[in-house]
């Protein structure tokens, strides 16, 4: 039997949906009270220096959490929200931290080398002193955060966005940034920023020119 062409769309759009939820969404039950080590999981935990190493706090709601100085080595913090948390001088290493809300969030002096901070929302977030090296960053929302004197070397910085952030003695050296946006970005004693952004080749001038070389 046929089936009409915006039936099967429809079945399409739905079967899309599906698994979009089933991928995204964690539904796995979490213990109550949720403790892992010495640290009860909850917005407003006090953990600071806990050691979460390799935890699975996928979809935590941490808001507020003081954990400073916290070991969260390769943790799985994807989705996790960290917003108004205290993560200063935390070790993050090589965290998945995929799509993770840290706005307004401390992560002064925190270690994040090879750490997945992709599609994460951090606006007024406090990076300053940090270290990302080899850290992805890709098309993250970071407005009005702070990366003073902060390493982002061979950093993965693609479609990042960069409104008003504040570079300050910072280290970009050999980080990718096609397509990200600096628009009013304070880049003063910065190495390796791009300070002529503005008055270089725009992000939709160089996707107009893609398009056009694709065509030929």
């Amino acid at each position: 039997m046929r089936i009409p062409l915006c039936a099967g769309l429809l079945v399409a759009a739905l079967a899309t949906s599906a698994f979009a939820q089933t991928t995204i969404v964690n539904v796995e039950p979490r213990p109550k009270p949720w403790v892992i080590g010495t640290c009860e999981i909850g917005p407003n935990a006090q953990c600071p220096g806990a050691d979460l190493s390799f935890a699975d706090l996928k979809g935590a709601d941490l808001r507020g959490a003081n954990l400073s100085g916290a070991k969260l080595v390769r943790a799985d913090l994807r989705y996790a929200n960290f917003n108004g948390a205290d993560l200063s001088d935390a070790v993050l290493d090589g965290a998945r931290m995929t799509t993770a809300f840290l706005n307004a969030a401390s992560l002064h002096r925190a270690s994040l080398k090879g750490t997945d901070l992709s599609f994460i929302r951090a606006a007024r977030a406090d990076f300053d002193d940090t270290d990302l090296s080899a850290a992805s960053l890709e098309k993250a929302e970071l407005r009005s955060a702070t990366f003073q004197r902060a390493k982002l070397i061979y950093t993965e910085l693609q479609e990042t966005k960069f409104y008003q952030v504040n570079f300050s003695g910072a280290i970009m050296q050999n980080a990718h940034t096609r397509f990200a946006i600096f628009q009013d970005a304070f880049m003063e004693a910065c190495t390796g920023c791009p300070k002529n952004w503005q008055t270089g080749e725009t992000v939709w001038d160089a996707e107009a020119k893609d398009r056009q070389r694709g065509r030929q």
